[in-house]
């Protein structure tokens, strides 16, 4: 293997914005049935032969109806322009999450989990001030994906991309060949590299790689660490998504998922776990139904009478509300679940793994929680997102192949807090690279990991090496459609 003892010796920090050739990021979710506008309003222009007429009234007569802010939206551009320049010309200052996608099908699958990729995800740096070159270094490889096949491990650094080495000039375009069949030269850490003091080396040849549908499993991995008298439950939990249905023809959806995590904690139970991790560092939120899940595994003490959030609709749907259930919010309450481990755990804390990836549903858990437990987040500022979208699709116009995500919902926990819309910032700092390098996902040595279990346990966490500045040009995780998303119920009285 040829030795590499310079590529990552320069990094310095500077966090710009999400690349462009991936597709946008998500919003927090709610498993619906995905909520249907059906008026179809033409505005008078019914006879058009302009399809994008009848596209942008729809987008309007959605927006007016369900929109948060939509007593103060814009007035719209005409009703003739491209579909998605008149979505976004109706959005409001403050609204960083509303999205509109090109196919409604794509923006279901890409939700579930579901996309047509490798199976790996990374984070993408300049190599040095002293060059212009861009590398990416992965984060984590998808079960049962080409990657994992393949071999690609954490850690691993990619140089080039189908031969051609990513510049701050070209990377974009060359990261859009990972969309389809392609090729990795990598650089993999060896201990006997650089005369056995260890580093990086390229291997041999280039990674082959395929692209297919794959269809991610968000439960990443679980353990169990018995260290001194602690017994430590361990969960990394990616996006939030219950999965296929296992009745549908039950109208509570529960899906395959949502089970596997009940099995999860089931088994942390019946081992007697006495603190629990819950990794969400690259959590960027789901369908809010899986994180009411979730939390009804954890909170301790909870019955199907309490109340994990609540949620807040535009004042026109808050009326209705009003006029229905006599009730400012519609709430969520928890679940009552026989796998609850919330009365093992030691003070009836929490350690949460965050980081400026831990959005939205994944906030909602943090939120949601506080007001019946200690939450101790790990890591860094998380992202900040305490709003909801719903998913809309066009049923009566076969030609409107669009589906909108617009921002209809702001959460509350159950004590009315929902002040962390510049996220929550952490109790102990921690970053996933202080050590210089990524060691494996569940290390107990892993630099985040390690550093929660040191406030389990009481023990300081593992020596530290000097931190690596770095400068970070975005990653793949927020790119992904799923990103920063909180997919709400559908309406319950329309």
């Amino acid at each position: 293997m040829k030795t590499l003892t310079h590529f990552r010796s320069h990094i310095v920090l500077l966090l710009v914005s999400a690349l462009l050739i991936f597709s946008c990021g998500e919003e927090d979710l709610t498993r619906p049935n995905p909520v249907n506008n059906n008026n179809n309003n033409n505005n008078g222009n019914s006879n058009t032969t302009d399809p994008d007429i009848a596209v942008n009234n729809w987008i309007l007569s959605v927006m007016e109806a369900y929109y948060y802010w939509n007593d103060i939206m814009p007035t719209p551009i005409s009703n003739t322009s491209d579909p998605e320049n008149y979505f976004e010309s109706l959005l409001v200052e403050q609204d960083r999450f509303s999205v509109i996608y090109p196919n409604y099908e794509d923006l279901i699958n890409s939700l579930e989990g579901v996309s047509k990729e490798a199976g790996y995800e990374f984070i993408l740096f300049r190599e040095s001030l002293d060059n212009q070159n861009v590398i990416a270094v992965v984060l984590y490889v998808k079960k049962g994906s080409p990657a994992e096949e393949a071999g690609i491990l954490r850690d691993d650094v990619i140089i080039e991309i189908n031969g051609v080495t990513m510049t701050l000039s070209n990377y974009q375009t060359v990261l859009g060949g990972i969309s389809e069949n392609h090729s990795l030269t990598i650089a993999r850490y060896d201990d006997k590299a650089n005369s056995g003091e260890g580093g990086y080396a390229l291997l041999d040849e280039p990674v082959e790689l395929s692209t297919v549908e794959l269809s991610e499993n968000p439960i990443h991995m679980d353990s169990v660490y018995t260290i001194g008298d602690k017994k430590i439950g361990y969960l990394m939990y990616n996006f939030f998504s219950p999965g296929d249905e296992i009745n549908p023809d039950d109208e509570e959806t529960y899906g395959v998922y949502d089970q596997q995590l009940d099995d999860i904690f089931a088994d942390f139970k019946s081992q007697g776990i006495s603190d629990l991790i819950l990794d969400l560092r690259y959590n960027g939120g789901g369908y809010v139904t899986s994180a009411i899940n979730l939390a009804s595994l954890i909170a301790p003490g909870v019955t199907s009478e309490d109340i994990f959030h609540k949620t807040k609709y535009n004042n026109g749907l808050q009326a209705e509300f009003i006029k229905a259930y006599g009730a400012d919010y519609l709430t969520s309450k928890f679940m009552e679940k026989s796998q609850n481990i919330g009365n093992q755990l030691s003070g009836g804390t929490i350690y949460i793994i965050g980081t400026g990836r831990t959005a939205s549903a994944s906030e909602l858990i943090i939120n949601g929680l506080m007001p019946y437990m200690t939450v101790k987040l790990i890591g860094e500022r998380t992202y900040g997102k305490n709003v909801g979208s719903a998913v809309f699709d066009d049923e009566d116009n076969p030609d409107n192949p669009y589906g909108l995500l617009p921002i209809i919902s702001q959460s509350f926990n159950s004590l009315d807090q929902s002040d962390y819309f510049n996220g929550f910032v952490p109790d102990v700092e921690s970053d996933e690279f202080e050590n210089g390098r990524l060691l494996p996902l569940g290390d107990i040595n892993e630099a985040m990991l390690d550093v929660a279990i040191s406030q389990i346990t009481g023990e300081p966490s593992g020596e530290r090496k000097a931190i690596v500045d770095r400068i970070e040009l975005g990653n793949s995780i927020d790119t992904k459609l799923r990103f920063g998303k909180m997919i709400e119920k559908p309406i319950p009285f329309k």
